[in-house]
């Protein structure tokens, strides 16, 4: 006859799962390649998109768009939005705010500094958008709201140069002293002690940029001067916690996106008969490739089974987080239905943000392959560019 468990018995079998549970929370930043990836992935697209819309910037976000500064600052005067391209309508100023975002993109992007980076790049995102708030897509609301969740994230722990140089000061090939980064932290402290001053910043930003600000200069004192005393040690907790939760949002908007998206699609008509992707096929608007999209709009069967596809695979998403093999099907399912809307429809930025959004549930073990083959792909490009000009000196 067995022996009855007992009271205390039951009472640890619950509290280990929960205690290992709270000690990975708050002993690691879960998800380093995830949120590597989202960070790249949303820079290079703000990037990308910044740079393709160069020529038309004026007319896009700035004094020679439609949309005019007087309507903008009424129209945030109402609703409290964030733009610094409400503190002046001169044209220098939009330059410089443009091109800020252009350089803290590509920083970001590249993973330089990038706990400072993202806050700049959540900046430069805010203030565009905001300026002209009716010329977005759903992929500019993507950007929008994943630059400001990616602020609370350690997104420049692996895939950048602040892992590398961190990793060099450990081997011993650098020295561990950082100067540039307290030249930054005072530099932008300087400036936001400006915009105080002026009153260009609303009282709940101001709360955040200055906390921000005194966190990140905290962190590199406590890091520089006691970087083994126990205050370091909550802050690393206290890092790791919003890390986590941030990491932790972006997945939840991701499904909410999916799932509102579907949700809404199954009480349009156009979705329900099958006929919705009939249409934008035939605009001009959406087709790039007028041949191919005749192609795919002649063939009835298969839009049918492409319009009750995505319905099908957008409501059912959130739920196959369950069950990994089932996640990544569909998951691949996305990311391919997402790769053909970016060349069938002409939507590139939509669909690399989309597909950004996705990566934060591909699986470690496929992203330490993709860093593989991306680092043997660069290292393949170094070596033959010294064997190439060597070959061209050849007489």
């Amino acid at each position: 006859m067995t022996r009855p468990i007992e009271h205390s018995e039951r009472i640890e079998r619950v509290e280990r799962p929960l205690t290992r549970g709270i000690a990975k929370v708050t002993g690691s930043a879960l998800g380093p390649y995830q949120t590597a990836v989202i960070r790249i992935g949303f820079a290079a697209t703000w990037l990308f998109f910044l740079l393709r819309e160069f020529p038309h910037r004026h007319e896009m976000y700035g004094p020679d768009g439609p949309w005019a500064w007087d309507m903008a600052q009424q129209l945030i005067t109402g609703n409290h939005a964030f733009t610094v391209l409400m503190w002046s309508d001169g044209r220098v100023w939009f330059e410089v705010v443009y091109a800020l975002a252009i350089l803290s993109s590509a920083l970001l992007m590249l993973g330089w500094r990038t706990r400072t980076m993202s806050v700049l790049f959540m900046i430069g995102v805010l203030s565009l958008q905001n300026r002209s708030i009716f010329i977005g897509d759903g992929g500019d609301n993507i950007i929008h709201l994943m630059a400001t969740y990616l602020v609370l994230t350690r997104c420049g722990q692996v895939w950048s140069l602040d892992a590398r140089r961190r990793a060099r000061a450990r081997a011993g090939t650098e020295r561990e002293s950082d100067r540039v980064g307290p030249v930054l932290w005072w530099v932008l402290g300087l400036g936001l002690a400006v915009v105080t001053f002026m009153g260009e910043l609303g009282r709940w930003w101001l709360v955040i940029f200055w906390g921000l600000w005194l966190a990140h200069g905290l962190w590199g004192a406590v890091g520089r001067r006691a970087p083994h005393s126990e205050l370091r040690k909550l802050l690393d907790v206290i890092a790791h916690l919003v890390h986590n939760a941030g990491l932790l949002l972006i997945m939840v908007e991701a499904c909410l996106i999916y799932a509102t998206a579907g949700w809404y699609k199954i009480q349009g008509s156009r979705w329900q008969d099958g006929t919705a992707v009939y249409y934008p096929l035939n605009l001009d608007y959406f087709s790039p490739w007028p041949a191919l999209s005749e192609l795919l709009s002649s063939n009835g069967v298969m839009l049918m089974l492409v319009t009750y596809g995505t319905v099908a695979v957008q409501v059912a998403f959130p739920f196959t987080l369950i069950n990994r093999r089932v996640k990544n099907v569909l998951l691949a399912a996305m990311i391919f239905e997402h790769a053909v809307i970016a060349v069938v429809l002409g939507l590139p930025f939509f669909s690399l943000a989309m597909i950004t959004a996705d990566a934060v549930f591909l699986p470690t073990a496929f992203l330490l392959r993709l860093g593989g083959w991306a680092a043997r792909a660069r290292g393949a490009v170094v070596s033959r560019v010294p064997l190439s000009g060597l070959t061209r000196r050849a007489p």
